[in-house]
């Protein structure tokens, strides 16, 4: 399924002037945008699998700040999936007024 135009713009929010979007990593996955020190997933789907395989693509990235951008219905689901992963990092709405520290 292609990328809707809000995770294209989160996206691009994310990785700001300085960063890059589509990191590729090295088992095989790739980072939705990442800066010189943080790492960011968007997850626009409540699929708690889907959350895990986010949380573990950021857990991959080595970066040191982590931040998992969803929903704003999706946060608690995506603080538990980081949970489950043992990442700590952020989760953030879409809208970015809301954060979660996990």
């Amino acid at each position: 399924m292609p990328e809707s135009q809000a995770h294209k713009d989160a996206k691009s929010k994310a990785a700001g002037k300085s960063g890059r979007t589509e990191i590729p990593l090295e088992g095989g996955g790739r980072l939705d945008a990442a800066t010189e020190r943080r790492a960011t997933e968007v997850e626009r789907s409540d699929n708690q699998a889907r959350l895990e395989q986010a949380a573990q693509r950021l857990q991959d990235s080595g970066k040191s700040q982590k931040v998992l951008q969803v929903p704003q219905q999706n946060m608690s689901k995506a603080a538990a999936a980081m949970k489950e992963k043992g990442v700590t990092g952020t989760v953030k709405n879409m809208g970015g007024t809301k954060r979660r520290s996990v």
